[in-house]
């Protein structure tokens, strides 16, 4: 059964940017619980390795990681848009 998960919108684009990578990639489509299904088990086999896994539960038990509430606040404000870099001409 299918269940019904709320992402924050720039999560949720990132996984419509990777559906769309893993599409190219494949060359067939990618849905969007196909690319999490993929990327879940891409973790698995990363942390299946000892060396990785240690690696990753030390890179997290040292970062400052939001509450799930900071993340869902801090990834749902609008990101300011950048201006396009412009391309120096060559002399």
């Amino acid at each position: 059964m299918a269940k019904t998960v709320s992402l924050p919108n720039t999560v949720y684009d990132d996984l419509v940017s990777v559906s769309k990578e893993l599409a190219a990639i494949a060359g067939k489509p990618i849905s969007l619980s196909m690319a999490v299904h993929l990327l879940t088990a891409v973790y698995r086999a990363h942390l299946s390795e000892p060396c990785a896994r240690d690696a990753f539960r030390q890179r997290l038990a040292s970062s400052d990681i939001m509450s799930p509430e900071e993340f869902e606040k801090a990834l749902d404000k609008p990101s300011p848009k950048l201006a396009p870099k412009r391309k120096r001409k060559k002399e």
